[in-house]
């Protein structure tokens, strides 16, 4: 599966596009978890002080998603409707592949047991240690996809 127009919006729209300098490009950021960070969440080969375009964040974004896609692809072994993927390829991208492999969610969703899988998305709401209420809210909007 490939992730919808739908589910990039949904992840762009909670990732943003930060530390955008006057003329539209950007630079790094820690995140609230303290990882360096650029453009659209992007973490992957990230140095301190590394300036962007618009169009290099997207796409440094779109390559990194499609990692991500083809982590679920790989660790979900049921059939998914387009919502659940495009859930388990933003939580992923937010989390990590090692965390979403790892995770009760997974297993759940694995064992056919989607309603067990949503109650699990609650859990992963923390960052740098505390719970971040962007997380709440991306966490409850996964689970309702």
């Amino acid at each position: 599966m490939r992730l919808s127009q739908a589910g990039l919006e949904f992840i762009a729209g909670f990732e943003g596009y930060h530390r955008a300098l006057p003329n539209g490009d950007c630079t790094t950021y820690y995140c609230p978890a303290h990882v360096l960070t650029i453009g659209f969440g992007c973490t992957e080969g990230i140095k301190e002080g590394l300036v962007w375009t618009k169009q290099q964040a997207m796409d440094a974004f779109r390559n990194e998603l499609a990692k991500h896609e083809a982590a679920v692809n790989r660790l979900a072994t049921v059939d998914l409707n387009q919502n659940q993927f495009d859930a388990l390829v933003s939580f992923s991208y937010n989390c990590g592949s090692g965390a979403l492999g790892k995770s009760t969610l997974l297993a759940r969703v694995n064992a056919s047991d989607f309603e067990g899988a949503t109650r699990q998305f609650a859990n992963w709401t923390r960052g740098g240690g505390r719970v971040l209420p962007g997380l709440v809210r991306r966490r409850a909007e996964e689970a309702a996809m």
